[in-house]
């Protein structure tokens, strides 16, 4: 019984001596930690394709103005644009067409030399042209013709410090939220 009301007492003492005295100095505060991504007030990236021809006329370049092509599409200077090219098509087990991309610039190694698909952009426009160590008048319409290319616009925040795999055009849908499906293809010529 000794042992039962000592301890009730040094539980009763601890309990009152812990509630009383000074009040300690405020703690420093924490650093900033990086900003996540709001609330989806719209889309956060965009992904189209479009249909062009390499030809003498536009110099082998195709030439793609954002605001004609989606007007609704706010590209800021700091947005990443990534380029692929539709390079070849598969099939999966049920014979159903896979379309195989690669992001740009891509080199080809041809009989009259080497072949390269390669691009510029800004925040206003991208260009999408050939370069060659050869006249580019001996190209067979297989390389100029119908070229499709899938333009990919990412905001900075998703790429910058991110180990996103850029050359694989199903990652960057998916870490934007884009499906197949909801990809408009904008014939340019």
């Amino acid at each position: 019984m000794k042992k039962a009301t000592l301890l009730f007492a040094s539980l009763i003492t601890l309990l009152f001596i812990s509630c009383t005295g000074p009040e300690g100095p405020p703690g420093f505060d924490g650093l900033d930690g990086q900003d996540g991504l709001d609330g989806l007030d719209g889309e956060i990236g965009n992904v189209f394709d479009i249909v062009g021809d390499f030809t003498a006329e536009n110099e082998y370049q195709i030439f793609v103005d954002f605001n004609e092509i989606a007007p609704t599409l706010e590209v800021f200077e700091n947005d990443v644009i990534l380029i692929y090219i539709l390079w070849d098509q598969t099939e999966d087990n049920d014979g159903v067409p896979v379309d195989i991309w690669r992001l740009l610039p891509q080199t080809r190694i041809l009989d009259q030399g080497l072949l390269q698909y390669n691009y510029d952009h800004t925040f206003l426009d991208a260009n999408i042209f050939l370069e060659s160590d050869f006249d580019l008048n001996t190209l067979p319409t297989g390389d100029t013709d119908e070229q499709i290319f899938r333009i990919a616009v990412l905001p900075a925040n998703i790429v910058s410090g991110s180990k996103l795999d850029k050359s694989n055009i199903s990652t960057v849908m998916q870490s934007i939220g884009v499906t197949e499906k909801s990809i408009s293809r904008i014939h340019l010529n």
